[in-house]
């Protein structure tokens, strides 16, 4: 049966009364078939409420992040992207995209758009239940001869993946899963229990994988949440995966993981990885620093369409064509843009058709 076309407008106007933001949400769905109900239509209309609960967790985050220093712009070191370089950038982009749909559609690779645009793409494991456990799929990618491990973001409808998020505290990571891990590296509770849930199942399947398949490279794929667990999965599979293999990550709207120790560790296992942030979207700038939490390297600044920056450094603040220039406070960013368009394609539960 196919599935209603539909177009999503979303105004999100953030007031302020005094000190008192105030939020309005705007949602209009356009089927294709009119009179038609299917299960996607309740899915979609009830994502309008997903700005509210985000916002609310935004605002307890990121809320008090202050204006950031600006240095001469002889000194800013943004680099823009080719065309190449942003086309590198889609499929992973469609597995993002992919990690949000059932596990019943990843299976058989039966998704819609995102899995027609992988075609051949071999899924071998999924699971969770979008609540409780994120869902998440691992598989081969015989293009690249890669195996792929893909992380489900927040459903802002699912309560639990919702407290995920919203439980801020900083904790150490667990030695068995993060072997070496120095003592001083603290990370977000919330995302390092939610890894730890699914951490052991999904790092035997890649085993296996990389046994049967001779791949010698793993990629993990996110966005949202999905992005920082997908940022956990990488660190744990390189501090157990023998050095031959290569590990790398590419992630799209992540929040920010862990302290200033995580960020240097990371940026030391795992030189090859990216963090897509797109336009004024205000994910990438919580929890706030003001909490201890900082962004490794890595950070690719989508700017519109077909333009782009790679900003070097942690929290890049020496440009104001990157994320925490361009969105200095939550006020000043924008929440639909957390969904897209990354080059085109929008991610998230409302988009796997």
């Amino acid at each position: 049966m196919s599935l209603p076309s539909f177009f999503v407008l979303l105004s999100f106007h953030l007031l302020r009364l005094g000190q008192v933001p105030v939020l309005t949400t705007f949602f209009f769905f356009s089927p294709q078939s009119p009179g038609r109900f299917d299960p996607p239509d309740i899915r979609l209309n009830m994502f309008a409420f997903a700005p509210i609960v985000l916002t609310c967790f935004m605002v307890i985050t990121g809320i008090r992040a202050g204006p950031v220093s600006r240095r001469p712009s002889s000194e800013r070191r943004a680099a823009a992207l080719s065309a190449s370089q942003l086309s590198d950038l889609s499929p992973f982009t469609q597995f993002a995209r992919a990690a949000y749909c059932e596990p019943e559609k990843i299976e058989g690779w039966k998704c819609g758009q995102a899995c027609d645009a992988l075609p051949g793409f071999e899924a071998t494991l999924t699971g969770g239940d979008g609540d409780a456990i994120q869902f998440f799929f691992v598989g081969h990618w015989p293009q690249e001869n890669t195996v792929v491990v893909a992380h489900q973001g927040t459903d802002p409808l699912e309560i639990q993946s919702v407290l995920t998020d919203l439980n801020l505290i900083r904790g150490p990571l667990d030695p068995g899963l993060f072997p070496g891990v120095p003592s001083d590296v603290s990370v977000h509770t919330g995302f390092r229990d939610q890894h730890a849930l699914t951490a052991d199942t999904i790092f035997a399947e890649v085993q296996r994988l990389l046994t049967i398949t001779g791949s010698k490279k793993v990629i993990t794929v996110g966005h949202s949440l999905g992005g920082a667990l997908a940022m956990l999965s990488s660190l744990s599979m390189r501090l157990q995966l023998p050095v031959d293999i290569s590990v790398s990550s590419t992630t799209f709207g992540t929040p920010r993981v862990g302290d200033s120790e995580f960020a240097a560790f990371f940026d030391a296992k795992i030189p090859d990885f990216r963090r897509v942030n797109n336009d004024k979207d205000l994910v990438p700038i919580i929890p706030g620093r003001f909490l201890g939490f900082v962004h490794p390297q890595g950070e690719i600044h989508l700017l519109s369409e077909g333009q782009a920056v790679a900003c070097a450094g942690k929290d890049n603040a020496d440009d104001e064509q990157c994320q925490i220039q361009a969105v200095s406070n939550i006020l000043k960013g924008n929440i639909i843009d957390h969904l897209g368009p990354y080059q085109g394609v929008f991610i998230g539960g409302p988009f796997c058709f």
